[in-house]
C-alpha cells in the first residue's frame, strides 16, 4: 500500500511544521473572507428586510457566513475529485478554526463601533463599520491562518487535493 502524502502525487511538498509564508496566509485568509463577507450581508440584508432585531440578525449572519465559508472550500475538494463524506471533513478540518476567529472578530468590531448595530442597510454608517470589521477581522485572521498552514493545518488540508 503507498503511503505517500496525497500532495506528493502531484509533485508538491508534503505540509512541514515549518512556518508558512504570508502570501499562502493571505490567499486562505481572503478564501475565508468572501464567504464569510457573503453569508454575513446576506443574513444582515434578510434580517433586516424581516425586521429582526440585531441578536436574531446577527446569528443568522453568523450561521450563513459559515455556511458559504464551507461551502467555497466543499466545492474546491469536489470539484478535485473527492467524495462527498471526505470534502466536507476536509472543508470542516480546514476553515472552522479560521471562520471562527473571523466570526469573532469582526462581529466583536461590529458591537464595538458606535450606532453600528443601529445602522440601516442604506446607511453609510453601516457599511463603512461593516468593511473596518472585516479588515480588521483579516488582519488578525492572517497570522492565525499562516500558523495553521505551517503545521499542515487549516488551508493546508485544502491544498494536498489541488495545485
Amino acid at each position: 500500500m503507498d503511503h505517500t502524502h496525497p500532495a506528493a502525487h502531484r509533485g508538491q511538498h508534503a505540509p512541514s511544521d515549518g512556518p508558512a509564508d504570508w502570501a499562502t496566509a493571505t490567499r486562505a485568509t481572503l478564501h475565508c473572507l468572501t464567504g464569510c463577507a457573503f453569508g454575513e450581508v446576506l443574513g444582515m440584508v434578510i434580517g433586516t428586510a424581516l425586521g429582526w432585531g440585531n441578536a436574531p440578525t446577527m446569528a443568522l449572519a453568523i450561521v450563513l457566513a459559515f455556511f458559504f465559508g464551507y461551502s467555497l472550500t466543499l466545492g474546491a475538494v469536489l470539484r478535485a475529485g473527492l467524495g462527498l463524506r471526505a470534502a466536507v471533513g476536509v472543508a470542516l478540518a480546514a476553515d472552522t478554526l479560521s471562520i471562527t476567529v473571523m466570526e469573532v472578530v469582526d462581529n466583536g468590531v461590529l458591537l464595538l463601533v458606535p450606532g453600528a448595530m443601529d445602522a440601516h442597510l442604506s446607511d453609510g454608517l453601516f457599511w463603512a463599520a461593516l468593511a473596518f470589521a472585516f479588515a480588521v477581522a483579516f488582519a488578525v485572521t492572517t497570522p492565525v491562518n499562516r500558523w495553521l498552514i505551517g503545521r499542515g493545518r487549516g488551508h493546508a488540508v485544502v491544498h494536498r487535493y489541488h495545485g
